[in-house]
């Protein structure tokens, strides 16, 4: 039988922990690991060696959750989502840097974190080691070509950011967003976010 993934949350509030440990278990993940600061967490990682980390940005000690996150990318090339209340620009400028496998927003829903951990885990399992492809090879792989803008919100997409994250971090509205998705969608020629990570990580 196939070992359950394992998931460290590092997350200060004990109620979302709770509830992330719940959704987690329900997905068949094993929780291996809870921490509420940054020192705690890199001790859990190291020793447990999870296959993700759901990570909050505001957490207790001397690293927030993005120079955590930095950490856990240089150290142990391991996934990680952002699970945060901040969508500022300043954040999610300093947090793209990181190169997050998933960034949502408090509070969330459960069918929202689930899909972001499946396209994460399939991106990661995926990827290779890869980075995401340049414009010029995606071109060639279509008859349609993308533009600059929809090529920077697949890179978001990529990224797993979902509509709002985009749309706050292009600073463009969430109808627009969505058409560019859906030209997405047409160009590609593929039907959901799932497919359309899975069509970058081949090239």
């Amino acid at each position: 039988m196939e070992d359950k993934k394992k998931v460290v949350i590092v997350e200060d509030e004990a109620l979302i922990s709770m509830d992330l440990e719940m959704i987690l278990e329900s997905m068949d993940f094993n929780v291996v690991g809870i921490s509420d600061n940054g020192d705690e967490a890199l001790d859990i990682i190291a020793n447990r060696n999870p296959d993700l980390i759901l990570l909050d940005i505001n957490i207790r000690g001397h690293l927030d959750g993005i120079e955590l996150a930095e950490v856990i990318r240089t150290k142990t090339k391991k996934p990680f989502i952002y699970i945060t209340s901040y969508a500022d620009k300043a954040t999610l400028d300093r947090a793209k840097h990181t190169f997050p496998y998933g960034y949502i927003l408090k509070p969330f829903s459960e069918v929202e974190l689930k899909a972001t951990i499946e396209i994460a885990m399939f991106r990661f399992e995926n990827e290779k080691g890869k980075g995401a492809p340049e414009l010029k090879d995606i071109n060639n792989k279509i008859h349609a070509e993308l533009t600059d803008k929809e090529y920077e919100v697949l890179l978001d997409i990529f990224s797993g950011l979902a509509n709002q994250q985009i749309a706050s971090k292009q600073f463009i509205s969430i109808n627009t967003v969505k058409t560019h998705v859906k030209n997405l969608y047409g160009k590609i020629e593929v039907h959901t976010r799932a497919e359309l990570v899975k069509w970058i990580s081949e090239i």
